[in-house]
C-alpha cells in the first residue's frame, strides 16, 4: 500500500525532470532572497540560469554546519519572518545553535513524508502510536507526531523516559507502534524483563521506529529479539525538516530517500568530490521543496552509500545504507580511524553482553571499553569472566585494528540517557 503512489513509484526520468525544475526554483529563490547564498553563488561564478541539468548541481557551493551557526538567528530565511509558523533549534556541542524555520507548507510536507514512511512499514489508521522521543526544540517528536495523525493513528505524546509510565500507557491503550532512540529501546527491553513483562504476551506492540542515533544491524536485532517486534531504521536531520528524509520499507533493504524533496549526493569527505554509486562517503543533501529555509548542498557529515538496484516494494526512490557514523564522530587512536559503530557491532553480536557500553579515551592514546554483562551471563567464575574479556578484546582488535582495554561491569551499572546516548568520553592529553 502507498500513501502517495504517483510520487512513490514515479518513473525515474519523470522524477529527474521534477528534481531539475525544483532545483532551478530553489536556486533562483535563494539567489534573490538570501544574502548569504547571493554572495556564495557570486563567489562560485554561478547564476540561476546556469543550472540547466542535474549535473550542474556540483557547480553550486556547499553549505556547512558552520554556515548555519554563523547566520544565526535568521540569516538564512528565504521568507519574511511573519510567514514562519515554527522554529526548531539544534544545539550541537559547541558554539551557537542552528535555527531551523518552518512555513505552514513546510510542516505539511514534512508530515506527508512521515505518512509515506508509516504506510510503507504497514502502519494504518487505527494503530496506536506512542511517541517516546523528546518534544520541544528537537524536531524528531513533533514531525513524527503530525505524520502519525495524518495516517489516522491515535497518538500518545509520551515523551522520553519514565519507563513505568511508558509501560502503563502501553498496557492501558494497547500501543502498537513506538518511536524512540535505539539506546532507550534496549534499556526499556531490559526494564520489561526485570519487571516480569513479556512484550509478546503482555503487550500489543508490533513495530518500532528507531532513530536520532547511528546504530548497527546487531543492535536492531537485539531490539527485535528483546521486544518481539519489527524494528525499522529511519533517517532525518533538523536541517532537512527532521525525520522522514529516508526510511525503510517492509523489505528492510536500505532506506528509501525521498528524492522528490531532496537531491542526494555522496562525496569524498576530504575533497568534496562526488563518488560513484555504491561508494561510501559523506551524504550531501539539497532541499527541493522547503519554503522558509532552503539549503543548497548541505554537508550532513553522515557516512553512508547508495544501494544500487531496485527495491522489491516497487518504490523508485533510491535507497541508502544505514548511517555508519559521522565524519566528526570518527576517532583516531594510534593513527587508526575508528567509528564507534564498529565497536557497537562487535559488542551487540555477543549474547553474553548486555545493552549498554561506554568508550573512554585517556592518557596519550589509551582506549577502554566498559560494557555491561547480560543478566544471565555471569556464573560466578572469575575464570569465565577472564575468558569472556579476552574474547572481546580479540574481536575488537580484529575489527578496529587497535587493542583496547575491556572492563566488564554488572547490568545497570553504566548511565542511561533518555535522549541521545553518550557513547564516547575523550579525556586524552593530545
Amino acid at each position: 500500500m502507498f500513501w502517495d503512489p504517483d510520487y512513490e513509484t514515479i518513473d525515474r526520468s519523470e522524477l529527474e525532470r521534477i528534481q531539475l525544475e525544483r532545483l532551478q526554483q530553489t536556486v533562483r529563490r535563494v539567489a534573490t532572497r538570501v544574502p548569504f547564498y547571493k554572495q556564495k553563488l557570486a563567489e562560485a561564478g554561478v547564476t540561476p540560469d546556469d543550472i540547466r541539468s542535474l549535473n550542474d548541481l556540483r557547480r553550486l557551493p556547499f553549505t556547512t554546519n558552520a554556515d548555519l551557526r554563523d547566520n544565526y538567528p535568521n540569516g538564512l530565511l528565504a521568507v519574511d519572518l511573519d510567514n514562519v509558523v515554527r522554529l526548531h533549534t539544534s544545539s550541537g556541542t559547541t558554539g551557537k545553535p542552528k535555527a531551523i524555520f518552518f512555513s505552514a507548507g513546510d510542516i505539511n510536507r514534512a508530515a506527508d513524508l512521515i505518512a509515506r514512511c508509516f504506510i510503507m512499514t504497514g502502519v494504518r489508521k487505527g494503530d496506536v502510536f506512542q511517541n517516546m522521543m523528546t518534544y520541544g526544540l528537537f524536531t524528531g517528536a513533533l514531525v513524527m507526531h503530525y505524520g502519525a495523525e495524518k495516517v489516522g493513528c491515535l497518538v500518545i505524546p509520551a515523551g522520553p523516559g519514565n519507563s513505568e509510565r511508558q509501560l502503563l500507557l502501553m498496557r492501558d491503550f494497547r500501543t502498537t507502534v513506538i518511536h524512540l532512540t535505539p539506546s532507550y529501546a534496549l534499556y526499556f527491553a531490559g526494564f520489561l524483563g526485570k519487571n516480569g513483562v513479556d512484550p509478546k504476551r503482555d503487550l500489543a506492540l508490533r513495530r518500532a521506529f528507531v532513530g536520532a542515533e547511528p546504530h548497527t544491524e546487531e543492535t536492531r536485532r537485539k531490539i527485535q529479539e528483546s521486544l518481539g517486534i519489527e524494528v525499522y531504521n529511519s533517517y532525518g536531520l533538523s536541517e532537512m525538516n527532521g525525520p522522514g528524509v529516508a526510511f525503510e520499507c517492509i523489505h528492510k533493504t536500505g532506506m528509501h530517500l525521498w528524492e522528490d524533496h531532496y537531491l542526494m549526493e555522496i562525496v569524498d569527505p576530504q575533497t568534496g568530490e562526488p563518488l560513484p554509486e555504491g561508494a561510501t562517503g559523506e551524504l550531501v543533501l539539497t532541499t527541493l521543496t522547503r519554503e522558509a529555509m532552503p539549503l543548497l548542498r548541505y554537508r550532513t557529515r553522515d557516512v553512508t552509500s547508495v544501494i544500487p538496484g531496485k527495491c522489491p516494494c516497487g518504490r523508485t526512490h533510491r535507497r541508502i545504507n544505514r548511517i555508519t557514523g559521522r565524519t566528526d564522530d570518527m576517532l583516531i587512536v594510534r593513527g587508526v580511524n575508528i567509528y564507534p559503530q564498529q565497536i557497537e557491532r562487535v559488542l551487540m553480536s555477543m549474547p553474553s553482553l548486555g545493552h549498554n557500553y561506554l568508550i573512554t579515551l585517556s592518557g596519550l592514546d589509551e582506549m577502554t571499553v566498559k560494557v555491561e554483562l547480560a543478566e544471565t551471563a555471569f556464573d560466578g567464575s572469575v575464570e569465565h569472566l577472564v575468558q569472556l574479556q579476552n574474547q572481546i578484546v580479540e574481536k575488537l582488535r580484529a575489527e578496529i585494528l587497535v587493542k583496547p582495554k575491556v572492563e566488564l561491569v554488572q547490568s545497570g551499572t553504566l548511565p542511561v540517557s533518555e535522549g541521545k546516548a553518550k557513547r564516547v568520553v575523550d579525556q586524552r592529553v593530545l
